[in-house]
């Protein structure tokens, strides 16, 4: 039985529950049966791949390569993967440069199928790299079966400083947040902004993203979220505003206590295992 991660709370006390246990609770799911056996497998065999045929030809394999880079659910697309794959990301035209979810580019990149003579495949710490990422990402999904806004605070505790860190412009930084689901649904939910307002014009989105920003943290620039207490504050509004949304939908009550009477057993067997 795979490991489900503990999730007791909703809204910001989950979060505080999960970031006190983190630790604990990612190494349980990476013992898991089926976090081991995916591990081994592409221990094992990826040292032997050095096209990108061969990689969407084995599934097992494609599964932990598409899920580091959380593009899990391109796994039926092979041809299309392959084609990725195939791309010199060193040329400004290929396919995954020219595609809007920049996780391809990373993709192909972190692969180098077309980039090099030899692939990264036979690099020596090439499995452990990829391997990390899939951990980080599945145990990410685990935690959003349990609750979602939780699974999109890690992902914008994880993403949000890259970014901030990058050396593009303030406003790439910004359409690159408009860009990503995960990342656009943390701030316009933390900013208050109702559900139509991606259907605003871009430089419209752009200008009261920027605003809402300089009202809530002082500073308009994406630069700040390398401050941890800043982002503490956007996770704490995101959470606290979803939770709220959440209470007063009689439908969302009912669902979130079914998913907790789902859980059962097992939810309660890791809850108290933790606090040993």
């Amino acid at each position: 039985m795979s490991f489900a991660p503990v999730v007791p709370l909703s809204g910001y006390g989950g979060w505080a529950f999960l970031k006190r246990t983190m630790e604990s609770q990612k190494a349980a799911f990476a013992a898991s049966p089926a976090t081991k056996t995916d591990e081994a497998w592409f221990r094992e065999r990826i040292g032997s791949i050095t096209r990108a045929e061969d990689l969407v030809a084995d599934r097992r394999l494609l599964k932990v390569a598409l899920g580091a880079f959380g593009l899990d659910g391109g796994i039926n697309n092979k041809f299309f993967i392959q084609k990725v794959l195939e791309s010199r990301t060193l040329d400004t035209g290929a396919l995954a440069n020219r595609l809007a979810d920049k996780q391809y580019q990373k993709l192909a990149q972190a692969f180098g199928f077309a980039d090099f003579a030899t692939p990264r495949t036979q690099l020596s710490d090439f499995a452990d790299r990829i391997l990390r990422d899939y951990g980080t990402r599945q145990f990410e999904i685990a935690v959003g079966a349990q609750n979602d806004d939780l699974r999109l605070a890690m992902h914008a505790e994880r993403e949000l400083p890259v970014l901030a860190l990058s050396t593009t412009t303030q406003d790439t930084k910004w359409f690159t947040i408009m860009g990503s689901a995960p990342l656009r649904q943390v701030f316009q939910t933390a900013f208050g902004l109702p559900t139509g307002f991606g259907a605003l014009d871009l430089d419209q989105q752009l200008a009261t993203l920027k605003s809402r920003a300089a009202q809530v943290f002082g500073d308009s620039d994406v630069a700040q979220f390398t401050d941890p207490a800043q982002m503490e504050t956007l996770l704490r509004r995101f959470l606290a505003r979803s939770d709220a949304a959440a209470a007063v939908s009689p439908t969302a009550r009912g669902a979130a206590a079914l998913q907790l009477l789902q859980a059962g057993q097992q939810s309660a067997g890791n809850f108290l295992s933790l606090l040993r």
